[in-house]
């Protein structure tokens, strides 16, 4: 499967299992497995590097397993190809925003003009509180 120019995974680090899903279909539900759970061995991938690994277990949360590998559940559709189509695609997702490096943030300080707001605004609603207070309890 095919991920960007520079990654694609091998048929060996993804295995799929089907069983009977949930929801409408009729009688359909009961006989035919249309539910698609595609499990993806991350951990082990050659072709993932290390900081994308630690990105793609991050983004993934519960849907990563103890032994470093994704599991994702489909059952959105009747049809047991498009599930796994869906699977596909949202694995593929999950990969390509590992894949983006995030943004290192760059601490900044207030300007000199918010901090004087700040104050104006604090100063003005103590005086709002203190009009408040019944006579003669200063």
């Amino acid at each position: 499967m095919r991920i960007n120019d520079q990654i694609t995974l091998q048929d060996w680090e993804m295995t799929e299992s089907f069983s009977r899903a949930s929801g409408p279909g009729g009688q359909n539900v009961n006989k035919v497995s249309t539910a698609v759970e595609l499990r993806f061995e991350a951990a082990r991938s050659p072709n993932l590097p290390d900081p994308v690994k630690a990105r793609l277990r991050r983004l993934a949360g519960r849907r990563w397993t103890q032994d470093g590998a994704i599991v994702l559940r489909v059952e959105d559709t009747r049809s047991q190809a498009r599930n796994r189509e869906i699977a596909r695609a949202r694995l593929t997702e999950l990969i390509r925003n590992a894949l983006e490096r995030p943004k290192p943030r760059i601490p900044t300080r207030p300007t000199l003009a918010s901090k004087r707001r700040r104050l104006e605004s604090k100063a003005r609603r103590a005086e709002i509180k203190t009009m408040r207070a019944p006579p003669g309890q200063e």
